[in-house]
């Protein structure tokens, strides 16, 4: 199978997340996206609301969608998730498929500042999804990379095409909003039901969680 893995705090999950997903899914072909949430994530200090409630909100969203399926690989791990480790132990466990990473251009450029982070395409294909707004610096170390790895969905009908180390750059409807102002607006009641799923809402209103 081809498998695409979105990892986050998910602190709410959100359209932002969900989304590009899903157009990661359609452009690239995809049989399944897991959303793999974290339980110590290695660039931010905390997260607001529990392991538990971002784990039981990304579970209500692969209830409505489909597509999704959670991936608890990170959540039941005691120390920090670092994406190179996960990744091993996937290949690992599920030898047989192709594994494309999910991310946005703004983490793509940091990159460098990842543990091991050049391991990663020893171990997956990465799908990039771009912001809107967002430019990359043509000298730095990271568009280098992407011009040397880049490929097109095409790629992937070649029998013989390698299972890592390609790069897709996805179109994407991005939701300009990230999960720090989506917080905040909850905290001032302000009605953010637009870039959330109706399942997270609810759940949201049911444990008053951002208050």
């Amino acid at each position: 199978m081809r498998i695409g893995i979105l990892g986050g705090t998910f602190d709410p999950i959100h359209l932002g997340h969900i989304n590009p997903a899903l157009d990661v899914k359609q452009q690239l072909h995809l049989d399944q996206i897991w959303l793999m949430p974290n339980h110590i994530p290695p660039h931010k200090n905390t997260t607001v609301v529990s392991t538990h409630h971002r784990l039981e909100m990304v579970k209500l969203v692969c209830q409505q969608f489909p597509e999704f399926k959670l991936c608890d690989i990170e959540i039941n791990r005691d120390t920090p998730s670092y994406s190179v480790t996960t990744l091993t132990l996937l290949t690992q466990q599920y030898p047989d498929d192709e594994f494309f990473f999910i991310m946005g251009m703004d983490s793509f450029v940091q990159l460098p500042l990842w543990y091991q982070w050049q391991s990663l395409f020893n171990l997956c294909h990465i799908a990039l999804c771009q912001r809107p707004g967002w430019a990359m610096d043509t000298n730095s170390e990271m568009t280098k990379e992407l011009l040397f790895r880049q490929a097109t969905a095409d790629y992937l009908d070649s029998p013989s095409h390698a299972k890592n180390g390609r790069i897709f750059t996805i179109n994407s409807q991005l939701v300009d909003i990230s999960s720090t102002e989506i917080r905040q607006q909850l905290a001032q009641n302000i009605d953010i039901s637009t870039v959330l799923s109706q399942t997270t809402t609810e759940y949201i209103r049911q444990h008053q969680l951002y208050r």
